[in-house]
């Protein structure tokens, strides 16, 4: 299925995983991460990640969706900004990858992503939307998931 490119909120959308752009300690922390928390569940949550931290950036791991109306999260440490030069292009690349593939693997049909790494990590907004989109479409060449990407930008919208 082609991807969808949306502005909702993502602790709403009805899939059967959310990915949560955390940190490589799984703890939780602002921005999308923490409101993937709050409505998860807090205690429970932190518990589940727990169990699974630390990761590294690239990596990903799966909890329960515990409260979410997704059944599962797949969490994911995108990497922080620092200037474009030091990998976080393929790092970036190996969050989508990587949780595309937990998914299948968990023979989930359906996984909504943010645009990971684009706050308070500083990756540029429409870089990190032209990596999602092409790590995206290449995965979905070879596998049928139906995958939606919440981007919290409207203008970045309209250019894909």
């Amino acid at each position: 299925m082609p991807l969808k490119i949306l502005s909702e909120d993502i602790t709403r959308l009805e899939v059967d995983a959310i990915v949560n752009a955390a940190n490589t300690r799984l703890l939780a922390g602002g921005g999308v991460c923490g409101a993937i928390f709050r409505a998860a569940g807090h205690h429970e949550l932190q518990a589940a990640c727990n169990q699974l931290a630390p990761i590294n950036t690239g990596a990903a791991v799966i909890t329960p969706g515990f409260n979410l109306p997704a059944k599962f999260i797949i969490h994911t440490a995108g990497p922080i900004w620092n200037g474009g030069n030091h990998g976080e292009e393929n790092l970036l690349r190996s969050c989508y990858i990587n949780s595309l593939q937990l998914a299948v693997d968990n023979n989930l049909k359906s996984i909504a992503f943010p645009l990971i790494s684009s706050g308070i990590y500083g990756y540029p907004p429409r870089d990190a939307l032209n990596v999602a989109v092409r790590a995206i479409n290449d995965f979905l060449a070879e596998h049928d998931l139906d995958v939606m990407l919440s981007v919290l930008d409207k203008s970045l919208l309209n250019e894909k």
